[in-house]
């Protein structure tokens, strides 16, 4: 048990497992809502402690979300891009155009690892991505093993392969357990 008067810095130091200096795969999935919402709270986090990180967004394209318009005011520590098609509605309306977004995408963020090694770099709806054929699995393992030691890494998205499971450190499975039968998007909540 904490004695109260220990801060944070003390408790971490005298209580926790020492940390290793090298990058660690999260991989957030599952139908339920919050995937995006968990990587943007390690983003978060990072930026607190002055650390860089930069999300990339497979199959998102909409400027109105939080993490969108937050961009400019937590630079030089955050930056986020967007690779998907404007007006993209439904995993069902993919075509050859979307594939060669989620491909730019990905050599983006070989870019951005190697050139800027940021401390988090975040993967959104890479998953969705693979699974919807946009991206080969192979790929997307091959990049992983070359990051720079020090990256942390995000991958979110519904439907995720079996082979980044197994290759994560983590694994959060997000259910759908109960919502409103009418849903409500609001501002600074679902976007």
């Amino acid at each position: 048990m904490y004695r109260l008067n220990l801060n944070m810095q003390e408790a971490v130091r005298h209580h926790s497992v020492p940390c290793r200096n090298m990058g660690e795969i999260y991989l957030y999935t599952g139908t339920g809502g919050g995937k995006t919402t968990n990587a943007l709270g390690l983003a978060l986090r990072c930026v607190g402690h002055r650390q860089k990180v930069i999300i990339i967004q497979f199959l998102k394209w909409w400027k109105k979300t939080g993490e969108w318009r937050i961009r400019k005011r937590l630079a030089p520590y955050y930056e986020i891009y967007q690779f998907g098609r404007p007006g993209w509605k439904g995993l069902k309306n993919l075509d050859e155009r979307d594939r060669r977004l989620s491909e730019k995408a990905l050599q983006f963020a070989k870019k951005v690892a190697k050139e800027k090694r940021p401390r988090l770099l975040i993967l959104d709806e890479i998953n969705l991505a693979i699974h919807c054929g946009l991206l080969k699995v192979d790929d997307v393992m091959r990049f992983l093993d070359a990051l720079p030691k020090r990256t942390d890494i995000v991958l979110t998205g519904r439907y995720a392969p079996q082979e980044l499971i197994k290759r994560a450190d983590y694994v959060n499975e997000i259910v759908d357990r109960k919502h409103p039968k009418k849903l409500v998007a609001k501002a600074g909540i679902q976007y």
